[in-house]
């Protein structure tokens, strides 16, 4: 039998509503104890040195601790650091490494089984990283870094370069994991595949394809507050259906027990346009849903002369025009934020109030019927290149921007020619995305600074300001976190004044579990922390 669109949507709508609707069917212990869930776009490696993308990072988190973490509010916090000092140049940290925590056991430790993790370890770990051989793509967050060692077995030390007072929130990244050397010889390039870490868990098997298991840590070094050892679940089992709408019904059958944000086809069936999750179906699941360090914007290539988009009265005209908020709440149920202030997300611990572009579409006008006049010009035609994956969104820009007498060609791309094109300048206008690498403001800002130009960085706008330039410099040295929020909002307003994107929408962590799993939060990272989720 074959089903048009329409049909098949409406029979997997009944199908959702009626296994969510007895989805609270009593499970056995064994099941209360493992936590389900699926990454569709699979998992290449489970080395940290290779955890680049969520479908790596999520469950090399469950496996490994470095010296810092991050906590729900993008505080810095001890990982398997006890304590650190900051010397006053900025330049030198030392690490006090905890005592008594143990590496997973493994036949690589001989008939010992294990270990514990000493300073020399994340010496070894961090040369590893460094190493061009091993080809992680983490060596970058080693650029600043003069030199480490470990003093003796308790304290591990870093030379920096120069000042970078976001440093810390780089060791947080999964790449500076540590490792031990005796399994890492031992598994040699099979390491991803046998990882062996201090985490919460630790790896049972995996097959290719079809699931991966991960195992309660019984030796793992954290408890509660009550003293209760962690992680309080007994498993962790992933599986790899490729496909977001299979993803979904095997949540809905109650087969898994979470999922990141859902299928677009699934969005006006369980959530609202105020991005609430719909009340006939608040009893059986719930929605945990906060602020996602990540930026969707249109950049402008400021590159070429010739080009309209040079014209920053043409750019604010731009910025005005477009209904930021009826973009969110008919094309992605309000999932996200409307970019009415700066560049820097919500989530961000920088309190910004950066004035953005409020629409106001007569203002917009005026300054479009200015540009004209001066340039003396009747047309302006312009192209706005994107990936097919937000074509909804591009054609509503193409249509506000038709009210203030602007012509918009769409050009739609693959994703890896979009990103070729930004690079080599080759767009002038173009859809992009940042998603933070490390929890700080200047992960943001510096997409501007002009010595990051593309294709040597992240500048893909080739926004250049000296004023912005040297105020960003001085961030690199002011450890007083709110002097340093205070220039990080200065250099946010500048981005709005000139104009060189348009944020179209902060994102939205959107994560929906049964009524049955319980300690499961959310984080502007989109961070996966099993340690203290139970199931009853």
């Amino acid at each position: 039998m074959i089903y048009n669109y329409k049909t098949f949507r409406n029979i997997i709508a009944i199908l959702i509503l009626f296994s969510l609707s007895n989805c609270s069917k009593k499970t056995d212990l064994d099941e209360n104890q493992v936590f389900r869930y699926n990454e569709h776009s699979n998992i290449s490696s489970l080395d940290p040195a290779f955890s680049s993308t969520l479908r790596n990072i999520w469950p090399v988190n469950q496996l490994f601790n470095g010296l810092v973490r991050l906590d729900e509010d993008l505080n810095i916090v001890p990982d398997l650091a006890e304590s650190w000092t900051i010397s006053k140049d900025g330049l030198n940290y030392n690490f006090n490494i905890k005592n008594e925590v143990y590496f997973h056991e493994s036949q690589s430790f001989g008939e010992d089984l294990t270990r514990t993790v000493n300073a020399n370890d994340f010496e070894f770990s961090f040369k590893r990283l460094k190493n061009p051989k091993l080809g992680s793509p983490g060596m970058w967050a080693l650029e600043n870094i003069k030199s480490f060692k470990a003093e003796n077995d308790s304290i591990f030390s870093i030379n920096l370069k120069k000042p970078f007072a976001a440093f810390l929130g780089i060791l947080s990244m999964k790449y500076f994991s540590v490792v031990p050397e005796e399994s890492v010889l031992f598994y040699g390039d099979k390491f991803g595949k046998n990882p062996i870490g201090t985490g919460p868990f630790k790896f049972k098997k995996w097959e290719e394809n079809i699931k991966l298991v991960l195992r309660k840590n019984n030796l793992y070094f954290e408890k509660d507050s009550l003293g209760n050892q962690l992680p309080y679940l007994e498993a962790v089992a992933i599986t790899f259906l490729p496909d977001k709408k299979s993803e979904f019904m095997e949540f809905a059958q109650n087969k898994i027990d979470f999922i990141n944000s859902i299928d677009a086809s699934f969005k006006d069936q369980l959530i609202t346009n105020d991005g609430n999750l719909k009340e006939n179906l608040s009893k059986p699941i719930k929605l945990i849903s906060g602020p996602y360090l990540n930026t969707e914007y249109i950049g402008f290539y400021l590159g070429k002369k010739e080009s309209h988009v040079n014209s920053k009265k043409l750019r604010r005209a731009i910025n005005f025009a477009i209904d930021k908020k009826k973009m969110m709440e008919y094309l992605r149920n309000n999932i996200g934020y409307p970019a009415n202030n700066g560049f820097i997300p919500k989530g961000m611990n920088n309190d910004s109030n950066t004035q953005g572009f409020d629409y106001d579409l007569e203002k917009a006008k005026r300054l479009v019927k200015e540009y004209k006049k001066e340039n003396k010009i009747e047309n302006i035609q312009l192209t706005l290149t994107s990936d097919a994956n937000y074509l909804d969104i591009i054609e509503f820009i193409q249509r506000e921007l038709q009210k203030i007498d602007i012509s918009i060609s769409i050009n739609i791309v693959p994703a890896s020619t979009l990103r070729l094109g930004k690079s080599t300048g080759k767009f002038e206008m173009f859809r992009a995305s940042w998603i933070a690498d490390y929890p700080d403001s200047e992960n943001y800002l510096g997409l501007f600074y002009s010595n990051n130009l593309a294709p040597n960085g992240p500048n893909y706008t080739h926004f250049k300001n000296n004023f912005y330039d040297e105020l960003f410099e001085s961030t690199y040295f002011e450890q007083n976190k709110k002097i340093r929020e205070n220039s990080y909002k200065k250099l946010d307003s500048i981005i709005i004044s000139n104009a060189p994107i348009i944020p179209l929408y902060y994102d939205k962590v959107m994560r929906f579990t049964h009524k049955d799993v319980y300690g499961l939060k959310t984080n502007p990272v989109n961070q996966l922390d099993l340690r203290k989720v139970y199931k009853k």
